[in-house]
C-alpha cells in the first residue's frame, strides 16, 4: 500500500471519528437539556407527579428510548456520572409509572435489583447503576444524595437534570441540603439520629474519617465527635406530589 494511500485511508479514520465523536456529543447534551425539561415540569418541593405522567407517560417513554442509544464510550468523568444519575432517576420514575398505583417502590417486586433498563447500551437494574457505574468507579459518597429511589425517605429529587458543567456545585449543594436537614440529620443532646443510607453505605462515608467527620465537613452547625450515633427507619413510602 502507498504511503498516499495509508494517508488518504487515515484521514478518513480521523473524520469518521470526529463526526461520530460530535454526533455523540449531540445526542448526550440533547439528552440532559430533554431531562432537563421533563423534571422541570414533573418534579416540585422534592416530590413527583406520578399520576400525571402515567396518564400521559409519552415523554418519558421518549427519554428512556434516547437514553437506551447513547454510547459513553470516551466520554469524560462528568458526562458519565451526569448521565448515569439521571438515568437512574428516570428509571426509579419509570418503574414507578409502570406499576402505578403504588404506595413504595418495595411494593413491587424486585423494583432494584431485578427490573433492568435499557440505558447507555446496556440493559442493567438500578442497584447495578448505583454500585457498578457510579460507586465502583469514583469515590464520591455526594452520589447518595443525588441519586433518588423514590422513596420519601430519599433526599429529595431536585427539578432539574444533573449536567456535565454544573455536576460537581450540584453535587455540592445536594449534599450540604441534606447533611443540614434537621429531618434528615437529627441532632438531640449528645445524640444523633443518620438515616439508614449511612448504615447501608457505610464505606462511603468513612474512607477518611468517621460519619461524622464527613457529615460536619458540609455542616454549619457542627455535630460532636463523642456524639452517640444511631439510624432511624427509612420511611419507604412514595415521594409522589
Amino acid at each position: 500500500m502507498s504511503n498516499l494511500m495509508k494517508n488518504t485511508l487515515l484521514l478518513i479514520f480521523t473524520f469518521l471519528l470526529l463526526g461520530f465523536s460530535e454526533t455523540r456529543a449531540q445526542s448526550v447534551d440533547a439528552f440532559f437539556n430533554q431531562a432537563d425539561t421533563f423534571f422541570s415540569k414533573n418534579v416540585a418541593n422534592g416530590k413527583v407527579a406520578y399520576k400525571a405522567i402515567h396518564s400521559n407517560p409519552e415523554v418519558l417513554n421518549q427519554l428512556m428510548e434516547s437514553a437506551s442509544k447513547i454510547t459513553l464510550r470516551g466520554a469524560d468523568a462528568k458526562t458519565t456520572q451526569a448521565f448515569w444519575i439521571n438515568a437512574y432517576n428516570l428509571a426509579v420514575i419509570k418503574g414507578v409509572v409502570d406499576n402505578y398505583p403504588i404506595k413504595s417502590p418495595l411494593d413491587k417486586t424486585g423494583f432494584f435489583d431485578k427490573t433492568k433498563y435499557n440505558l447507555g447500551g446496556t440493559s442493567i437494574t438500578l442497584n447495578a447503576i448505583e454500585n457498578k457505574m457510579l460507586r465502583a468507579k469514583y469515590n464520591d459518597a455526594r452520589f447518595h444524595f443525588v441519586l433518588v429511589c423514590g422513596a420519601i425517605g430519599c433526599p429529595p429529587i431536585i427539578p432539574k437534570a444533573y449536567k456535565p458543567s454544573t455536576l460537581d456545585s450540584q453535587l455540592k449543594t445536594q449534599a450540604t441540603k441534606a447533611l443540614n436537614n434537621k429531618n434528615f440529620i437529627k441532632v438531640s443532646d449528645s445524640k444523633v439520629e443518620l438515616s439508614e443510607i449511612f448504615k447501608w453505605y457505610q464505606e462511603d462515608f468513612v474512607k477518611q474519617g468517621s460519619e461524622i467527620d464527613y457529615i460536619n465537613t458540609f455542616r454549619s452547625d457542627k455535630i460532636s465527635e463523642d456524639a452517640k450515633i444511631s439510624y432511624y427507619p427509612y420511611d419507604w413510602r412514595l415521594n409522589e406530589q
